[in-house]
């Protein structure tokens, strides 16, 4: 029933969405429209790359997850560094980054931790991703200090942001090699391993052809949400970096939410680390500097660099700091979870009132 209803409310809201876009309805009604309509379809995604995690097994089914969870977010930051919208576009690189480590973490340390009081996961996995958070807000603020304080030309500053966005891709590269191939066995986890006697939503090869399909219609209503924001944004008086941290990437992150959530509350708190964790890895090593590499392409004269504003590496640096203590000893519980949803609603406050 549930499902049904699930679905329904898709379809509905995914067809409004288009109406709305191609019928030139007012702007904010779009907005609204097409942000709970990509809830739906990243709800959707979240359903699809479960499924398919069935099959993939829960290690590879959480980087799944935290990959086609970022789909939204990839998608809509494309269609925004094409309009020339790259504060907007970092703005929302932030968010997402801090969304998934102190939200979505957040959310599936509470809820898990209210049901079970303890949850475990490999330590060397949390040593390694504490590693990586502190490599990927190093990685932001040197260039940031460098081109700032030398007073770098443009071409440098082109030169260095394509360099370090080729390094980090690198860097992500070389992260799944290690992780999913030669050190796989000791970052498993035996939880992550249990079988909880689940049936799979679909088959093989329908939960294949759900994620593509579910990829396609967030593409849709990416467009179609990105296409109000700038009229949205100027018609209730909100900044590009609010709208970018929080409204975008809070949307964007519905699939981690649902996913991360949902695998914490069934005590499996190492796949919901690997989405949130694996997700905000993804977002600043791999697809930032795509999106570094891939404005240039749009335009040769005007290019995304990686320069970010002390107010967004601040946000970041502390979501890390706090992220990487609470999980430095592969356990959580419900009160570490309230640690990090308290610190997202101050930066929330913080970042409206800018």
């Amino acid at each position: 029933m549930k499902k049904k209803l699930f679905f329904t409310g898709l379809i509905v809201m995914f067809a409004l969405s288009a109406i709305g876009h191609f019928g030139h309805w007012d702007m904010t009604a779009q907005f609204i429209i097409s942000a709970i309509a990509i809830v739906f379809v990243a709800g959707f995604l979240g359903k699809a790359t479960e499924s398919v995690a069935h099959y993939a097994g829960q290690r590879l089914g959480g980087f799944l997850n935290a990959t086609f969870g970022n789909a939204a977010e990839l998608i809509i930051a494309i269609f925004l560094v094409k309009e020339g919208l790259f504060d907007m576009v970092k703005a929302s690189i932030t968010g997402s980054i801090i969304g998934n480590l102190l939200l979505v973490l957040g959310l599936s340390f509470l809820l898990g931790g209210l049901k079970y009081k303890v949850q475990t996961y490999n330590i060397k996995l949390a040593e390694h991703n504490g590693s990586l958070m502190i490599l990927a807000i190093v990685a932001l603020f040197v260039p940031a200090v460098f081109i700032k304080m030398e007073k770098f030309s443009i071409d440098e500053d082109k030169l260095l942001s394509i360099a370090v966005a080729c390094i980090l891709i690198a860097c992500y590269l070389l992260w799944l090699v290690f992780s999913m191939i030669t050190h796989k066995d000791m970052l498993a986890d035996e939880v992550m391993n249990a079988d909880h006697g689940e049936e799979p939503s679909w088959s093989k090869l329908t939960s294949i052809i759900m994620l593509v399909v579910a990829t396609v219609m967030v593409a849709f209503v990416s467009e179609w949400l990105v296409h109000t924001l700038d009229t949205f944004t100027h018609k209730f008086g909100l900044s590009e970096l609010f709208v970018g941290a929080f409204v975008i990437a809070i949307v964007g992150n519905a699939a981690e939410h649902s996913a991360a959530i949902m695998l914490a509350m069934k005590n499996k708190i190492g796949a919901a680390v690997e989405i949130a964790i694996g997700s905000s890895l993804q977002i600043a090593l791999f697809v930032a500097p795509v999106l570094i590499l891939v404005s240039i392409l749009f335009n040769h004269n005007s290019f995304m660099d990686i320069v970010f504003t002390p107010i967004e590496l601040t946000a970041i640096g502390v979501s890390v700091f706090i992220a990487k203590s609470v999980n430095k000893d592969g356990s959580t519980n419900w009160y570490e979870g309230v640690l990090l949803l308290m610190l997202y609603a101050i930066l929330g406050f913080a970042f409206y009132l800018v």
